[in-house]
């Protein structure tokens, strides 16, 4: 398999910024167990550059790189600040009519690497909006007013609203024979999910 060039998923770049598309199954900052990461690239491709946000491994999505130490301070402020508006698209299991919902409940990080909604925790505030409803499922958009671990994902998982194939907070695999009629498997084989990880 050839290796990932950070060229290949900028979506935009200008004088002090690089917007990537960040690919699933990568860690944004550096990870004892990956090689390879968001930032390693980045800084292969320019040594100054540094995140000023982050996304979960599994997650894919629009990621700001910043070119200079500058550039950094004056977007991770606004990060600080809550001055930038996040917006992430997640289908869950179920049919959910979610309507501007806030739903402000404190997240509480343990020691296993996950988190939980427990009032020891840090605030935390999502809003949720329906898209669409299909016969099993629903996307969400999600706006993430802090910025928590797992913070959207704990959060569904919460309102009974499980992301798709995130199966550490409850979600199910999407498998074929559960949206296709009359889906036969080959005897002997074992089903594979269409998402081999969740679906944000």
């Amino acid at each position: 398999m050839p290796k990932l060039k950070f060229k290949d998923i900028i979506i935009w770049e200008g004088d002090d910024y690089i917007v990537i598309n960040k690919p699933p199954f990568m860690s944004s900052l550096d990870d004892r167990n990956d090689e390879v990461t968001v930032l390693s690239l980045a800084k292969e491709y320019l040594p100054d550059a540094q995140l000023c946000h982050r996304l979960d491994k599994e997650t894919s999505g629009a990621l700001v790189v910043a070119k200079n130490a500058e550039a950094y301070r004056h977007l991770s402020m606004q990060f600080e600040n809550r001055e930038v508006r996040k917006k992430y698209l997640a289908v869950v299991d179920g049919i959910h009519d979610f309507e501007d919902l806030r739903y402000d409940q404190p997240i509480y990080k343990l020691a296993n690497g996950t988190v939980k909604v427990d009032k020891r925790g840090k605030d935390a505030v999502t809003y949720f909006d329906t898209k669409q409803a299909y016969k099993q499922h629903t996307l969400v958009s999600c706006k993430p007013i802090t910025g928590r671990m797992h913070q959207i994902r704990i959060h569904l998982a919460h309102l009974k609203a499980s992301i798709t194939g995130d199966l550490q907070y409850g979600g199910r695999r999407l498998l074929l024979s559960s949206i296709k009629r009359n889906y036969n498997l080959k005897k002997g084989t074992e089903e594979q999910p269409l998402l081999k990880r969740l679906a944000l």
